[in-house]
């Protein structure tokens, strides 16, 4: 039975193998233009900064060096149910280093567009078993973003041998620029 997590709570994935989804939906856009939401994610070390460029991964870059992090591509349209875009993650490759992965969700070109998150609705992180498909937790974010063009969904993080997820909610304005600039 999955865990439903509030913004801020945290809990241990015991598994070394899962998928992390992400999904959203977006309102109608009265700037004409469609929305194109992509997922980024940050994999740091104790400094909270990116081990190396090959540890940003999205849908230029899909893959760590040591493939404990894998995206498996990129949605265009976020149409449909279910997630948008989902990541590979394999805790028994991961580099020794690594000591916290960041899942952040970004809209393409949002300025151009006058896009941000409070035209999107339906938002949600959620970690499942791709053997059997069992959801293991779930974060919906209830949150207005209105003025925010990026929002960093939730990190996994190593405490004491242990990995576990925090279901964080934070959105920047600058998008994906303010999280490359915090964690490079």
């Amino acid at each position: 039975m999955a865990i439903n997590l509030e913004k801020g709570q945290r809990t241990e994935v015991k598994l070394p193998r899962f998928v992390v989804g992400l999904g959203w939906d977006t309102n109608s856009s009265s700037t004409g233009v469609d929305f194109d939401l992509d997922c980024s994610v940050f994999v740091l070390g104790d400094n909270k900064k990116i081990l190396t460029d090959d540890f940003f991964i999205f849908y230029n870059n899909l893959k760590t060096p040591d493939g404990s992090v894998e995206h498996t591509g990129d949605n265009l349209t976020g149409a449909g149910d279910g997630d948008d875009e989902s990541i590979k993650i394999d805790l028994s490759k991961i580099d020794s280093k690594a000591t916290e992965i960041c899942f952040v969700v970004t809209i393409h070109d949002a300025e151009n567009r006058k896009q941000n998150f409070g035209q999107v609705r339906n938002s949600f992180v959620r970690i499942y078993n791709p053997e059997n498909n069992e959801e293991l937790l779930k974060y919906e974010l209830e949150e207005d973003f209105s003025i925010e063009t990026a929002v960093e969904f939730g990190r996994l993080y190593k405490r004491n041998g242990e990995w576990k997820f925090e279901a964080v909610g934070v959105g920047q304005k600058g998008g994906l620029n303010d999280y490359l600039q915090k964690y490079n």
